[in-house]
């Protein structure tokens, strides 16, 4: 029984992320699983996009799904390897 209430809890608590919905840092970092100075750091860093109202900041769901799109990944992929055969070019010219 107990197991039971455990599991319905959680499918209740899970939630979908909604593009034109706006969520707070701690449901942002709830959603990515993230802590809170990971948070502090992609925000600070510009990673997400955010709104400051008063001392709070507004996240769009649009911005916490683009960054965990596959695109951005290849993006991330695509960017290391151009840095990663510039790097090589510099060595072998030394």
């Amino acid at each position: 029984m107990e197991a039971e209430i455990k599991k319905n809890y959680l499918l209740s608590s899970m939630k979908e992320i909604e593009p034109n919905q706006v969520y707070t840092t701690k449901e942002t970092r709830e959603f990515l699983k993230i802590s809170d100075s990971t948070i502090k750091r992609l925000l600070k860093g510009g990673i997400i996009k955010a709104y400051k109202v008063g001392k709070q900041y507004r996240i769009l769901g649009s911005e916490i799904l683009s960054l965990i799109s596959p695109e951005v990944e290849s993006k991330v992929y695509k960017a290391y390897d151009k840095l990663r055969s510039k790097t090589i070019k510099t060595i072998e010219k030394w």
